[in-house]
């Protein structure tokens, strides 16, 4: 199971890498650019100072300094591309910006939390452009490292993170103003989520809020868009039929064993089967109707002491199944898409102490081709807990 534990981990990275690769930044395709398209970088530096939402009895001060943590500070460094209408997608999302970040995070509690730094890929696109103004929206995916992780003897307090790495979700508004022919102030908020996806326990996770504040110098003048007509969208249908796995940790308090060896837990396979019916309404919205039928390890798991080790004990097949509907709703960003899944559990065995019926589904997809696709969806519940993280392949078939 280590080898699983490890083999995931190395996934998580190379997914998020490859969703940045060939999602937003296509990197590949620059040493195919002609000259003018090489100036379209920008380089951008952001200051935010904000709000942790106390969501866990860490953040509420049970800690080594007795102290809420409830305030932050970030800086990022972001490289971007700006788009000028080269593909049909990018006059639809009104010419965006994508590209990379570098994301440095202080908590005032190095001891405990660490000096987190991300590496994301993210997408940032106008509602509205102005002559030198625009008012937009940004989404950002990656992963973080350099956490001061959960420890039961050197940092016992901090249920927030249980490894020293964890996934990095932002989501926020902006508005940029172009002060000179290069030079751009940009000001807006985000919110942040840092959750390692149950890789590994306690796994509670951060939250934040903050506004922000940066300067950008683009290595170009005003581009010219190239607009072009764009043909009415003709809906289409699609069916998604996908198969997913993946692991949870589970920590058995109760068990006598040295308390290191106790608290790295036992890992669980979790996988399951899911469908999706969708309608792509527009050029960029897909809505639809889903369901998953699931098999959890870790309900009602059991642990029992075999030579010194901690051992699962077998449990029934059946009382590990569950079934869950949602609607769904899918942005589609040319071959990436985000997906948004409110579900709810319509069969499972009752047990105490269970996670809510109602939970959340978010999760990333990627077409390989017009048929295939891969994801990684994370499931949590109330928001803010993370439950178990899914790594999809599946097939689509679609009609007009």
């Amino acid at each position: 199971m280590n080898f699983l534990k490890g083999l995931t981990k190395y996934l998580t990275a190379m997914l998020i890498l490859a969703f940045h690769y060939v999602g937003f930044a296509q990197l590949d395709s620059i040493r195919m650019m002609d000259t003018a398209s090489r100036r379209l970088w920008g380089l951008q530096a952001v200051y935010q100072n904000g709000y942790v939402f106390a969501t866990n009895p860490f953040l509420k001060g049970v800690n080594a300094e007795a102290e809420n943590i409830k305030v932050y500070q970030a800086i990022s460094v972001k490289l971007s591309f700006q788009t000028t209408g080269k593909n049909s997608w990018e006059q639809l999302y009104n010419f965006p910006q994508y590209g990379v970040g570098l994301y440095v995070a202080d908590f005032y509690n190095p001891e405990e939390i660490g000096i987190p730094i991300a590496v994301y890929g993210f997408f940032n696109a106008p509602f509205k452009r102005w002559d030198k103004l625009t008012f937009n929206y940004e989404i950002g995916f990656g992963a973080t490292f350099n956490w001061k992780a959960y420890n039961p003897v050197t940092n016992q307090y901090n249920v927030a993170l249980g490894a020293g790495e964890s996934f990095f979700i932002d989501a926020g508004l902006n508005m940029e103003y172009l002060l000179t022919k290069r030079l751009e102030m940009a000001v807006g908020f985000s919110f942040t989520h840092f959750s390692n996806g149950a890789l590994r326990k306690p796994n509670f996770g951060i939250n934040t809020f903050a506004p922000k504040i940066g300067l950008k110098y683009n290595f170009f003048d005003k581009p010219v868009f190239a607009r072009q007509e764009v043909q009415k969208y003709i809906p289409e249908n699609e069916w998604l039929i996908s198969a997913y796995g993946g692991i949870k940790n589970v920590i058995f308090d109760s068990v006598s064993m040295p308390v290191l060896e106790k608290y790295e837990g036992l890992y669980f396979p979790v996988f399951g089967l899911s469908t999706t019916f969708n309608q792509q309404v527009s050029h960029k919205s897909k809505i639809g109707f889903g369901a998953t039928l699931s098999y959890n390890g870790t309900v009602n798991a059991q642990a029992a002491i075999e030579n010194n080790e901690l051992e699962a004990v077998d449990g029934k097949f059946s009382d590990k199944i569950l079934l869950s509907i949602y609607p769904s709703y899918e942005l589609v960003i040319n071959k990436v898409s985000l997906i948004l899944q409110p579900a709810f559990y319509v069969y499972r065995k009752k047990l105490v102490n269970q996670s809510p019926v109602f939970h959340q589904r978010i999760g990333l997809k990627y077409h390989i081709t017009d048929r295939i696709f891969i994801g990684i969806t994370l499931v949590d519940y109330t928001f803010h807990v993370s439950d178990f993280i899914e790594w999809n392949l599946g097939y689509r078939i679609k009609w007009n």
